[in-house]
């Protein structure tokens, strides 16, 4: 079980209904039915008077047909007469949902209070209350309504998608039945232009297509129908990783379905689609130039002719990433954008260890730059002195510098938003305070260059060269996380503090190594300790290469493997000409922790829980 109250969104379609279950930490994972993500929203009414649903009822339709009901979605005025009895088509809606409803609960382990219905967008308040009585009757406690494309843009923005305010997109969702909608990204959120449906375009329609292609004589309305329909469905199904598969018909010999029977099939409906998307773009007073992009899901939409067909109107398509599920993941995140829990999203008070973990490498920073300062090798005569400095070693104080400046504006950041009471995102607080650290230790480090420069009295180039070139990729990566920070609504595992904590080993062992460099290459070169200080040299060259592979690497395994022979090249590389490097190594391994971290996040929400 994991911690925190889960949120279910539930994309209830025509012909499939899809849902994900998603915590605080930003992690999620879809409900599987039978092992499938999509449950099928028929139903059928057994002689007992229960409801069966998804493939349970698929697989009794061809022994009673006349109780089978595929498509149950109907308009909220609308009566079905099943078996000779009036059904009212809420509760058979009710009845998808309360398959899902349990199944969510199975998995969350506890009750889940805040659940997200997606909506078409040109649904109007009459039915939008229609569904809204079906979650009742469901046992559901009351839902928030999310319109299908506002969902869909909430997942690509949740996904990395570049949205700037004022930027326009259409999506395309294909499922049993075709919607194109036009949306405008402004300040508060996502705004529906224009929207028009097609029933007649869609999943039901190719479907329809197909059997009269493969078939002599068109089925009627018994078993045989929905048998048919069934096959079909698979054989669909299976095309997606096959490019033919074999089709069993109920009432004659099976047959090869392949993707060019497929396209066949599907051709003149697409061509209504990409109808209906000019048409939309058109109602929105818009060209297709005008769009950032348009975006296609639903189950039909992962036909590759699908994108050719649009692309033959004028119109760029681009298949969602998981279409079947992006209006129900785009329904958690938006849910958890505009409402923001404290009980959920608080962002935890870092530890007092953590906080005092800051000093370090402010200590190591200030460690390296007095005796860089202090211990240059000066060779040449009194009027034509020359400086032999330790680059790596400022470098390595500006770096440590930076790891400073960021751990300290982390952890004030985190301690703000756990003591707000505004209803503000921690990864707001996070972010400012990200980047205002980073301007910190890029002011810090040019203070070293300067004071550097006045007190050796070199020019000021060369410093700057050796304290702001090294640190630039690790301000760059800092400053994109405190914009992702700033702009997702998730909390990582632990808070923020505890994502962004540099390993503190890392620090210690590097900068202990780089102060016995120094120690080795400016100590007096008495004969009897010749030996010793060179020792003292390769031994913090052992040190600087695994506190480098501190930084990269967090499993003990591998920092045992990968520390030998990185420790082993450092050790052997101590030495005037290479200083430089040195310091240079470890300003990339801090990088490319920053990026690890980065990645790490990111991933995150993508991944199902264990």
């Amino acid at each position: 079980m994991r911690s925190g109250q889960a949120r279910l969104a539930i994309d209830y379609g025509s012909a499939d209904t899809t849902a994900v279950l998603a915590w605080p930490d930003g992690t999620w994972t879809p409900l599987l039915f039978d092992g499938e993500p999509a449950l099928p929203s028929a139903v059928l009414l057994s002689e007992d008077g229960t409801t069966v649903t998804g493939h349970h009822a698929w697989r009794a339709a061809p022994a009673t047909p006349h109780r089978f009901i595929p498509h149950p979605r109907q308009p909220s005025e609308q009566r079905l007469t099943v078996a000779d009895t009036d059904v009212d088509p809420l509760d058979l809606v009710a009845a998808t949902l309360r398959h899902v409803a349990e199944q969510a609960h199975q998995l969350a382990g506890t009750g889940i209070h805040d659940v997200r219905l997606v909506v078409p967008a040109g649904w109007g308040p009459r039915r939008r209350t229609w569904m809204r009585h079906a979650a009742h009757r469901a046992g559901l406690p009351p839902p928030q309504l999310i319109d299908a494309p506002t969902a869909v843009a909430g997942h690509l923005l949740a996904t990395g998608l570049q949205l700037p305010v004022g930027a326009y997109i259409a999506v395309c969702d294909v499922g049993a039945t075709a919607e194109v909608s036009v949306l405008r990204r402004g300040p508060a959120g996502f705004e529906v232009l224009a929207t028009l449906a097609d029933p007649t375009a869609g999943g039901t329609a190719i479907d329809d297509a197909l059997t009269t292609t493969l078939t002599t004589s068109p089925p009627g309305t018994g078993g045989q129908r929905w048998a048919m329909a069934a096959s079909l469905r698979a054989g669909k199904h299976a095309l997606t990783d096959h490019p033919a598969v074999t089709v069993p018909l109920p009432d004659g010999p099976a047959v090869v379905l392949h993707t060019g029977l497929l396209d066949q099939a599907a051709q003149p409906v697409l061509h209504r689609i990409a109808h209906l998307a000019t048409e939309a773009i058109t109602a929105a007073e818009l060209t297709p130039r005008d769009l950032t992009g348009v975006y296609c899901v639903g189950g039909t939409a992962r036909l590759p002719l699908l994108a050719k067909t649009l692309t033959d109107a004028g119109i760029t398509g681009t298949l969602v990433d998981q279409p079947t599920l992006a209006a129900a993941r785009g329904a958690a995140d938006a849910g958890a954008t505009n409402t923001i829990d404290p009980t959920t999203t608080e962002e935890p008070l870092p530890p007092v260890r953590r906080a005092a973990a800051i000093a370090l490498p402010g200590f190591a920073s200030l460690a390296l730059v007095s005796q860089f300062l202090l211990t240059p090798e000066w060779r040449g005569s009194l009027m034509y002195r020359e400086a032999i400095l330790n680059w790596g070693e400022l470098t390595m104080a500006a770096v440590f510098a930076v790891i400073a400046c960021l751990s300290a504006g982390t952890v004030l950041a985190s301690t703000i938003a756990n003591r707000t009471t505004t209803p503000t995102s921690p990864g707001i607080h996070t972010g400012t305070g990200i980047l205002a650290a980073a301007s910190l230790g890029v002011a810090v480090s040019g203070m070293y260059a300067v004071v550097g420069s006045l007190y050796v009295g070199y020019p000021v180039n060369g410093f700057l060269r050796w304290t702001l070139l090294p640190i630039t990729p690790t301000i760059t990566a800092a400053a994109v996380m405190a914009l992702i920070a700033a702009r997702q609504w998730r909390t990582p595992a632990g808070g923020w503090s505890k994502l962004l904590a540099f390993p503190t080993g890392s620090v210690l062992t590097a900068a202990a190594g780089m102060l016995l460099i120094q120690y080795s290459l400016t100590a007096d070169r008495w004969p009897h300790l010749l030996l010793w200080i060179d020792l003292a040299g390769r031994v913090g060259g052992l040190l600087l290469g695994i506190g480098t592979v501190m930084a990269v690497v967090s499993q003990p395994i591998l920092r045992l493997i990968l520390s030998a022979p990185l420790a082993v090249i450092t050790a052997a590389l101590v030495s005037w000409p290479a200083s430089g490097i040195l310091g240079a190594i470890y300003a990339i391994a801090v990088t490319t922790w920053w990026l690890r971290q980065m990645w790490t996040h990111l991933l995150r929400p993508h991944r199902p829980p264990q």
